[in-house]
């Protein structure tokens, strides 16, 4: 054998190598130049953090990658989102975010610095969840019920003071609906994040907080906090016994929040489509699947398309609710 086919023969052997190696090619180049990272929009201790630690660990392993959280709090997931923007489409970050940020936050901004459309690429759905009322374990009421006849007998606004993570949130809005059904004037007490407010629920300085369920489940499993009644179209499968909102007649909260994986504007789809089937099989594991049914989310899948298709509905919903709130971008 000639030099000259011997190197040809070794080129090739390279080249079909690099070929086997496809999937993990454009991640393990990311990998040289550093970290994955994976921002969140809230401090550490709340509920998609968590959920962000839960996939960063599983899909470093199915990937092959360190990913990091990279935890942006703020402005109710608007820094982290433009910190998405600004980043280079190269495939080292990624934004886990829920509908809040991606889907009602462009609306009730007059700048919101980022249109999710046109600078973000969904790469993958997670999961699904509903936001829930929840009190503190020392509060007089055990039932919505009683918790309603609670509501009638306070005159001062502190006791009238409903804690949110973010303001002009599904929480927030929530709030002014209970204040038109049962004719109080509730107020809506925004904080950066849920983890700040359920410090201040169970330390007493507030009566009651608004959030998304896993925020509260494990305090909930713990008697620290009491889940009092849950949104969305049905009762949760891990609190059968907690009703809808919509049984107690407050309606229109209907369309489920869901939690999605977005990267920059322009990344290469074959990335995305790699990054899809590595969710999809994490998803899959019973261990990660148990952990996220603990949390009183649904896990589900949804490839990039099915992601986007479901936040553009989700926007028309809450255009309508923004709309017949008479609320104004601030």
């Amino acid at each position: 054998m000639t030099i000259r086919r011997r190197q040809w023969l070794a080129l090739h052997l390279q080249f079909a190598a690099a070929l086997a190696a496809g999937a993990h090619w454009p991640l393990a180049q990311a990998e040289e130049a550093g970290p994955v990272r994976l921002l969140v929009g809230y401090p550490p201790g709340g509920g998609t953090d968590a959920l962000a630690r839960l996939l960063a660990q599983h899909l470093s392993q199915e990937l092959g990658v360190t990913i990091v959280v990279d935890n942006r709090p703020g402005a109710a997931g608007q820094i982290a989102a433009q910190a998405l923007k600004t980043s280079s489409p190269d495939g080292r970050t990624l934004l886990l975010s829920h509908d809040h940020t991606i889907s009602i936050l462009p609306q009730v901004l007059r700048r919101p610095g980022f249109d999710a459309h046109t600078d973000f690429q969904p790469v993958a759905g997670i999961a699904t969840f509903v936001n829930c009322v929840a009190v503190a374990s020392s509060h007089p009421a055990h039932t919505w019920q009683q918790f309603v006849e609670w509501l009638h007998e306070q005159d001062k606004p502190s006791m009238l003071a409903f804690g949110v993570p973010v303001p002009a949130s599904t929480p927030e809005f929530l709030v002014h609906r209970l204040a038109q059904k049962y004719e109080k004037n509730l107020m809506a007490v925004p904080y950066r994040g849920s983890a700040p407010m359920l410090t201040d629920l169970l330390n007493g300085q507030l009566q009651v907080g608004i959030a998304a369920i896993q925020d509260f489940m494990e305090l909930h499993q713990a008697g620290k906090v009491r889940i009092l009644g849950v949104l969305g179209s049905q009762r949760q499968s891990a609190l059968p016994t907690i009703p809808t909102l919509a049984e107690m007649g407050i309606e229109g909260f209907e369309s489920v929040p869901f939690y999605g994986l977005y990267a920059p504007s322009g990344i290469d789809m074959q990335w995305v489509q790699r990054w899809e089937k590595a969710v999809q099989k994490v998803l899959q594991k019973p261990g990660v699947h148990q952990k996220i049914h603990d949390w009183a989310m649904t896990a589900c899948y949804m490839d990039h398309s099915e992601l986007d298709s479901r936040e553009r509905m989700h926007s028309q919903v809450w255009s309508r609710i923004i709309h017949d709130n008479g609320f104004a971008p601030r």
